[in-house]
């Protein structure tokens, strides 16, 4: 899960940061209300984010002018407010602007990570924690990979590929669209890193479980759908 985390308090930008890559969230960090709406700001849904995690008093824009301004480009990244101000009416402000949730600081970083888990189920339309597909289950929040009932070990980003594929079964994503899920700005991109992702969970959960749309990219099939994947699919990368 890819956030972007608007904060200008550095020593809680740093740690809430640290805390969420620690628990396999990619994060990029801006400090100013700005830099958050660029980052955050596309026309229709925000590109590469799942979440926003956004801060109420900060310099050049405010939170919730930052808030008012994406709901009002049609952005809806579900966006989680992160704020000091613990009075009825700030909450109730922040809530009518758009935010799907809000958490009053200090808070405890599990109960952060547990609100987070819960607005990218609501965003994807399900109620069940677990991810699954046939005889794969995936859980989230223990990062725990089953096929079969046989535990199945998975490094972070092949972790955060299975994730993004089966949270949307049907969806091509491009090789550009899952590179946004797997790194932050800090990271280093390879070249080939998502075919080589693509491969170690091939031999890990079946052949058959990511198919390769030509000159598209990467779908995990419905189940529903058998074969019936539109495009050409190849079973290699």
């Amino acid at each position: 899960m890819r956030v972007l985390l608007v904060e200008d308090d550095a020593m809680i930008g740093d740690s809430v940061k640290l805390a969420l890559r620690q628990e396999g969230f990619t994060v990029d960090w801006v400090q100013d209300g700005e830099a958050g709406l660029v980052a955050a700001g596309g026309q229709g849904e925000a590109g590469c984010y799942d979440i926003v995690l956004l801060d109420l008093g900060l310099p050049r824009r405010s939170g919730l002018e930052v808030l008012r301004t994406l709901r009002a480009r049609g952005v809806r990244t579900p966006v989680l407010i992160l704020t000091a101000r613990d009075a009825v009416a700030d909450r109730v402000a922040g809530l009518n602007a758009g935010a799907d949730d809000y958490l009053v600081k200090p808070f405890d970083l599990q109960e952060l990570a547990a609100r987070m888990h819960a607005l990218a189920r609501r965003a994807e339309g399900r109620a069940e924690p677990l991810l699954r597909h046939g005889d794969i289950v995936l859980n989230p929040v223990t990062r725990e990979v089953t096929l079969a009932g046989e535990a199945v070990h998975l490094s972070a980003r092949e972790f955060a590929l299975l994730a993004a594929l089966l949270a949307r079964p049907g969806k091509v994503w491009s090789v550009p669209q899952l590179q946004e899920r797997l790194y932050g700005w800090d990271d280093e991109v390879g070249s080939n890193t998502v075919e080589v992702y693509v491969h170690a969970l091939r031999k890990k959960l079946g052949a058959a479980l990511i198919r390769n749309i030509r000159g598209v990219g990467y779908v995990v099939p419905r189940l529903e759908d058998g074969d019936g994947v539109a495009g050409k699919a190849e079973a290699a990368p």
